[in-house]
């Protein structure tokens, strides 16, 4: 992807990762629109005002954003929540239920407003982000897990129905990323700059990789094929510890 002459609308980049990704794009040379719920306090970049879990704010957003750009070439969508929970008490529903609207539904909202346009213009890029936990489950984070997993599942299924009309499907795969204030929560999560030197450097390839995976996500990518994935959930339900009721 020549990222120096999009137009990219970034859905879920008010902050973290999708902030810092919306301000790359935007130093390369492309116009870039960040949606989100709360923009205010982005005075540098150009904003749309969208909630995901609102199909009427999703469609609002889409319009806004088309009758502005019509020239529109990449979405990215990374709308993003997540929670602990503790599965033996039936009140993390609520957690599930938040979790799986906005992280897969969500997804689902913004690429079926955006997908017509692309087609028609028969070109462009979508770009969904899931997580290593999508592949290496966390057990504090169920919902989350299985939200990302959808995710990528639904991916690869609009790559494969999409495929032959111009539309690149691509699919960004963080690890933990160390965004601002959470730089103490998980010493071994990658600096986000360092992170985005190493996404922009894979997306800038043509054509755009299928899944972008920075070297400190595969251990978790191909957990499975390697033969690490037991010991790696073992390891990673330590945490269950932390629990209430739980030693």
């Amino acid at each position: 992807m020549d990222i120096d002459n999009r137009t990219v609308l970034i859905v879920g980049a008010t902050s973290g990762i999708g902030l810092g990704l919306a301000r790359r794009f935007a130093a390369a040379g492309s116009t870039v629109i960040v949606g989100g719920r709360n923009t205010a306090r982005l005075a540098d970049l150009e904003t749309v005002t969208i909630d995901v879990t609102d199909p009427s704010s999703v469609e609002s957003a889409r319009d806004a954003v088309l009758a502005k750009h019509p020239g529109l070439d990449t979405v990215v969508t990374m709308s993003g929540v997540m929670q602990l929970e503790d599965l033996r008490d039936p009140a993390h529903f609520a957690i599930a239920e938040t979790t799986v609207d906005v992280n897969l539904l969500g997804t689902i909202r913004v690429i079926d407003a955006f997908t017509p346009h692309l087609i028609e213009r028969r070109g462009g890029t979508i770009v969904t982000v899931t997580s290593g936990i999508a592949f290496l489950p966390f057990p504090l984070m169920p919902s989350y897990a299985a939200s990302k997993a959808g995710v990528h599942a639904y991916t690869e299924a609009l790559r494969a129905q999409l495929a032959g009309i111009g539309v690149e499907v691509a699919e960004l795969v963080p690890p933990a990323v160390a965004t601002a204030g959470q730089e103490n929560v998980n010493p071994s999560a990658l600096p986000l700059e360092s992170f985005l030197d190493e996404v922009i450097g894979l997306m800038s390839a043509n054509p755009t990789p299928r899944e972008i995976l920075v070297e400190g996500v595969k251990m978790h990518r191909w957990a499975e094929r390697d033969g690490s994935y037991d010991e790696l959930v073992a390891r990673r339900s330590q945490a269950l510890s932390s629990l209430p009721g739980r030693s």
